[in-house]
């Protein structure tokens, strides 16, 4: 911490899976492991400020949903030596499951997250994961969950119900990605809709990314929910109207926040779907002002900062490779993390 830090919280994150998302399918650029992963984050420094830990994703080649526990022993301690700790984990829901799906692809899902859970709450007893939640999200299409809106929601939220149970037993929480790919959570109040059914507030909440919640205003997948206007061209007036009342909707939810960056496009790499284009902290076409916007869900509707968030994380998926491998990167992703901070934090 650098002594003209005002704040320590929340606590800055690096997300692990940028080396994995988008990469290594046929077609796609190679994956970067995760100590290249971490050693770039480690390196990252800005007037004395580093990096306080990592979040990460639980699907090989970085971190194994079955892994045994001496590896994981092995993986906490090697993180500790970073200098990190670990914040929120990602279940790999995806692979064969889905949370609306038929049984078979139900229980894949549950058990994507049971053993996502008990991950988790293994890394917490090993004392390197003082906070952080478990990401899911619905692992169904937009298309398919348009066949039966209503049926299909019913579905989503009888899966997060018993995925509930399964992260209380582990003493963890569950939060739901606001990405536009996923059906049920593709628009603000689809999504909003989908918690609201499953009516758990202290178990399952909402992971706002500043990236895909921007696209939530201009109603990408679901018209109807656009809140811009249709003539909207970033005014600043009708921009920032647009905000409060998503965030006012979901912030209550919100229980995991990424700091991204967005131009409002959309783009998809490998076999990940198209959805909200993540681009760098300085990209002269990013839409948003992070170290403002980021007050949207860090504060409450009068101003005041909410302290709900412990950490808060740096979401860059889809950068190319060679862009990932700079330290520059990462220096000014960590120097937008820190103005965030200053803008919004506090001190404990």
């Amino acid at each position: 911490m650098s002594a003209t830090s005002k704040n320590n919280f929340p606590k800055l994150h690096n997300a692990m899976w940028p080396g994995l998302v988008g990469k290594g399918s046929p077609g796609a650029e190679p994956c970067i492991d995760l100590d290249t992963m971490l050693d770039l984050t480690a390196k990252a420094e800005v007037n004395g400020v580093k990096f306080d830990g990592v979040d990460l994703f639980l699907y090989d080649p970085h971190v194994s949903i079955d892994i045994k526990d001496s590896d994981l022993k092995k993986l906490a301690d090697k993180i500790k030596k970073k200098g990190f700790d670990v914040g929120s984990v990602v279940a790999p829901v995806w692979f064969d499951g889905s949370a609306m799906g038929d049984e078979t692809k139900k229980q894949n899902w549950l058990t994507a997250v049971r053993k996502a859970c008990g991950i988790a709450q293994k890394l917490r007893n090993l004392g390197v994961r003082p906070y952080g939640v478990v990401r899911i999200d619905s692992a169904a299409g937009v298309s398919d969950w348009e066949k039966d809106p209503k049926g299909n929601t019913k579905k989503i939220a009888a899966t997060f119900k018993e995925a509930a149970k399964i992260a209380k037993d582990h003493g963890e929480r569950l939060a739901a990605e606001g990405e536009i790919c996923w059906g049920g959570m593709h628009s603000w109040k689809a999504m909003l809709n989908t918690l609201e059914q499953v009516g758990q507030p202290k178990l399952v909440g909402f992971q706002a990314d500043m990236a895909h919640t921007l696209l939530y205003l201009l109603g990408y997948n679901e018209p109807k929910h656009r809140i811009v206007p249709k003539n909207f061209s970033w005014e600043p007036g009708a921009f920032h109207e647009a905000m409060k009342k998503m965030t006012k909707a979901l912030r209550p939810w919100t229980i995991d926040f990424h700091v991204a960056q967005n131009d409002a496009t959309v783009k998809g790499s490998g076999s990940h779907d198209k959805t909200g284009r993540h681009c760098l902290a300085t990209d002269p076409n990013g839409k948003l002002n992070i170290a403002r916007d980021a007050g949207y869900w860090l504060r409450d509707d009068a101003g005041k900062v909410t302290k709900k968030l412990k950490h808060i994380c740096w979401d860059g998926c889809m950068f190319p490779n060679d862009v990932m491998m700079k330290q520059e990167t990462w220096n000014n992703i960590l120097a937008s993390m820190i103005q965030v901070r200053e803008n919004h934090g506090w001190r404990a």
